[in-house]
C-alpha cells in the first residue's frame, strides 16, 4: 500500500511540476550510475521542495533523511510512505542523538541492498544560491556502507537545484545531476588515514556539487551576481548562464523595480482566487523560517486551488449552468496565470 502511495505521489508531483514551474529542466540524468547504490547529495535551499524535486526527477526510488522534529503525530504514516527517515540533532536533546546510530544502521542496510538514499550534505537549509561548506556526514555514511558492502560500488551523486525564485510559482528551475563520486576510489586512503580519506571524498563532492549550481561561491561579487538571476535570464542554457554569471557579463539583464501599475494589476487578478491566496498567506504566517514559505505555496497550492475550483464548479453548475461554471473556472485559471506572470516577470 505504501509503495503504491509513493509511486502515486511521485507521478502526481511530476505532473504538477509542469504547472508550478514556468520551465523545469533536468540536466545530466545520464550521469546517474546504473549499477550499485546511490546516495544523492543535493544542495538545500528550499525546504521540502528540494527532496520532492530530486525524488520526482531522478527516476529512482529514494529514501530520504530529514529532520526528526517533523516525525510523529498524524503525519507519520505519510512520512513512512514517502520513505523518509529521521535525523536527530543536538537541539532535539542529547538522549535522542543516540537514536541516530539505529537510523544509520538502517541506511547501511539500504545501501548494502542497492537501495538509494538522499542526504543534504550542507547539514541545514538556507536561502542563498551558493553552496555552504559540506559536512562529512554523507561521506562518512557512504564510506561505512561501502566498507560493509564491498561487493558493489556505492556512489555519492552530486545534485544542483537552481531556482529562479524560491518563493513564487511559475518561475524557472534547473535540476542538474553532476559527477557521481565512487566511494570505492577513496577506500584505500580512508584505511590508511580515516580523516584524510573522508576529507578528500567530501572535497570531491563539494567540487562536483559546485559545478551543478549557477552561483556556487559566496565571493566578493556574489551580491551583484545574484541580481542577474531573474526571469529575463534564467531561461538561458545552464552552462551559458553559469559562465555569464561568473564573468558578470554585461549582456545579462537586471530586473526592473515593480511599478505601481503592476501592484494594482496583481491585486486585481488575485480576486478570482482570493480565498486560496488568503489561505496560503495565513499558512505562511505560521512559519517564522521563511525558507518554508516556498514549500507552503507549492504543497498548499496543490491542495487548495483544486479544492477551491472544484467547489466553485459544483456550486455554480448546480445553481446556474455548466456553461457559467466552466466560464468562471477558465477565468480563475487565466487570472492566476496572469497574476503569477506579473509577479515573476520582474524577479
Amino acid at each position: 500500500m505504501k509503495k503504491r502511495f509513493y509511486n502515486f505521489i511521485c507521478s502526481l508531483l511530476s505532473f504538477y511540476n509542469r504547472f508550478y514551474f514556468q520551465k523545469l529542466r533536468v540536466l545530466g540524468r545520464e550521469n546517474i550510475p546504473t549499477d550499485g547504490a546511490i546516495l544523492f547529495s543535493p544542495n538545500h535551499q528550499n525546504a521540502l521542495i528540494d527532496p520532492l524535486l530530486v525524488g520526482t526527477t531522478c527516476k529512482r526510488s529514494v529514501h530520504s533523511l530529514t529532520r526528526s522534529d517533523v516525525f510523529g503525530g498524524p503525519w507519520q504514516w505519510l512520512l513512512d510512505a514517502m520513505q523518509t527517515l529521521p535525523v536527530y540533532r543536538i537541539r532535539d536533546g542529547y538522549e535522542k542523538l543516540k537514536r541516530n546510530q539505529e537510523v544509520f544502521e538502517y541506511c547501511y542496510t539500504l545501501l548494502g541492498n542497492k537501495n538509494n538514499l538522499m542526504m543534504f550534505s550542507e547539514g541545514k537549509h538556507h536561502d542563498q544560491y551558493y553552496l555552504q561548506p559540506l559536512s562529512k556526514g554523507s561521506s562518512r555514511l557512504a564510506m561505512e556502507a561501502q566498507l560493509r558492502s564491498p561487493e558493489h560500488t556505492i556512489y555519492l551523486q552530486a545534485v544542483g537545484l537552481n531556482y529562479g525564485s524560491y518563493l513564487h510559482a511559475r518561475h524557472d528551475c534547473v535540476v542538474v545531476y553532476g559527477k557521481a563520486i565512487a566511494v570505492s576510489d577513496f577506500v584505500a586512503d580512508y584505511q590508511k588515514h580515516p580523516a584524510k580519506g573522508l576529507n578528500a571524498m567530501r572535497d570531491a563532492l563539494q567540487v562536483a556539487m559546485e559545478e551543478c549550481l549557477w552561483l556556487p561561491h559566496n565571493n566578493d561579487i556574489y551580491s551583484q551576481q545574484k541580481k542577474f538571476i531573474n526571469h529575463r535570464n534564467t531561461g538561458l542554457p545552464f552552462k551559458e548562464l553559469k559562465e555569464k554569471l561568473k564573468k558578470k557579463d554585461s549582456n545579462l539583464a537586471i530586473a526592473p523595480e515593480k511599478s505601481l501599475l503592476d501592484a494594482v494589476l496583481i491585486n486585481l487578478f488575485s480576486l478570482p482566487n482570493i480565498s486560496v491566496h488568503l489561505g496560503l498567506y495565513l499558512m505562511r504566517k505560521q512559519f517564522d523560517d521563511h525558507v518554508f514559505h516556498g514549500t507552503i505555496n507549492y504543497l498548499g497550492g496543490l491542495i487548495l486551488f483544486p479544492l477551491w475550483w472544484g467547489i466553485g464548479l459544483f456550486l455554480i453548475a448546480y445553481n446556474y449552468s455548466i456553461y457559467w461554471s466552466l466560464s468562471i473556472f477558465a477565468c480563475c485559471i487565466i487570472s492566476l496565470l496572469i497574476r503569477q506572470y506579473l509577479i515573476i516577470k520582474d524577479l
